[in-house]
């Protein structure tokens, strides 16, 4: 018996649509990155793109348990000595709604040439409408998970 590997034509994509304000963020961004890769389909296969598409609505009304909303810290650098910047995630997410999702997402992917395909599937918006109505997407509930 030979071993199944997936071809690039063999792929069908889905839609999804997972609501943000329903769980933590870390729950969803696993769950989305999972979704992502194609981590559950049957014919999942590592070096091959399987993964489908995710639309996150109410971004702007993002779950974070504890201190995160103060204590969680994003990090960038200017370039210059001592240029390092700290924001906030509240500040962040009055800025850009859509950051702290994307970024938590990005990370949870594996770095290699997969990911910046992978990460144009990803569609977050900061409220509850979306322009991917067309597509039919199944709706995630996350209120189940814990």
């Amino acid at each position: 018996m030979k071993t199944y590997s997936a071809k690039p034509a063999d792929v069908t994509r889905q839609w999804y649509i997972i609501d943000a304000s329903e769980a933590s963020l870390g729950r969803i961004a696993t769950r989305a990155a999972g979704l992502l890769m194609g981590k559950g389909k049957p014919q999942f296969t590592k070096h091959i793109d399987c993964g489908d598409f995710v639309v996150i609505i109410n971004a702007e009304n993002l779950v974070v348990t504890g201190n995160k909303q103060a204590g969680k810290l994003y990090y960038r650098h200017t370039g210059y000595p001592g240029g390092l910047k700290t924001t906030a995630l509240a500040d962040k997410q009055v800025q850009d709604p859509a950051f702290a999702l994307t970024h938590a997402i990005r990370g949870m992917l594996p770095d290699n040439r997969l990911r910046p395909e992978r990460l144009k599937r990803l569609k977050v918006y900061a409220g509850a409408d979306h322009k991917h109505a067309p597509q039919q997407p199944t709706v995630i509930s996350m209120k189940d998970t814990k």
